[in-house]
Formats: C-alpha cells, structure tokens, sequence
C-alpha cells in the first residue's frame, strides 16, 4: 500500500528550526515531483515548497523563501524540509504530497498525501 509519513514536527521557539522528513513506503519517490503544504487552524491548506522528481527544479511561497529548503535523496526515499528562522506564523500541520507532476505549489496536482506532522513555533 502506497504511503507518506511525515516527521520531524514539534514545537520550536521563535528563531529556531526543525527539519521535515517525508518517507515513502509502497512504493518509489523517483519518479514523483514532492510538495510540502500547511495547514493552520481556520485557514485552507497551502502550498510551502515543491520539488521535482529530479530535484532540479524547485518552489517556493513568498513567505518561505529564504528560510525553507527543500531536498530529496531518491536512496533513502525520502524528502526534507529544512526549516530556518521560524516564526508563529509557521505553525501549522504540514503534510507532504506526491505527484507524477512538474514541481507545483497547485495541491489538486498531487495523488498521494500523508498524515501530517504538527509544527508549533511558540515562545
């Protein structure tokens, strides 16, 4: 059974940061463009980070660029979100989408999606 399960969330202080794992079972993350999307209480989900399935090609929110980083080791089967210099306006459940798509931030693009992991950045 195809799946993704997201970890490294928790809560961090103001400043701080955290990485984001997402680990694939079921099935490979070679062939699959990745995104990273939140989710805060109240709000609709949106789109953090994408990445292709070659790596070469990347996005990224306006309100993340310059602190979040995104990569893949197709080895491991796994995808990061490095989280730099994080802000309360961070928080939220973050989850991890895969696609046979161009790297996107457009969530209906994506076929597989894990659970979530919660992100909490709080003095």
């Amino acid at each position: 059974q195809e799946q993704l399960v997201e970890s490294g969330g928790g809560l961090v202080q103001p400043g701080g940061s955290l990485r984001l794992s997402c680990a694939a079972s079921g099935f490979s993350l070679e062939y699959y463009a990745i995104g990273w999307f939140r989710q805060a209480p109240g709000k609709e989900r949106e789109g953090v980070s994408s990445i292709s399935y070659s790596g070469g090609s990347t996005q990224y929110a306006d309100s993340v660029k310059g602190r979040f980083t995104i990569s893949r080791d197709n080895t491991k089967n796994t995808v990061y979100l490095q989280m730099n210099s994080l802000k309360p306006e961070d928080t939220a459940v973050y989850y991890c989408a895969a696609g046979i798509t161009i790297a996107t931030l457009r969530r209906e693009v994506y076929d597989y999606w894990g659970q979530g992991t919660q992100v909490t950045v709080s003095s």
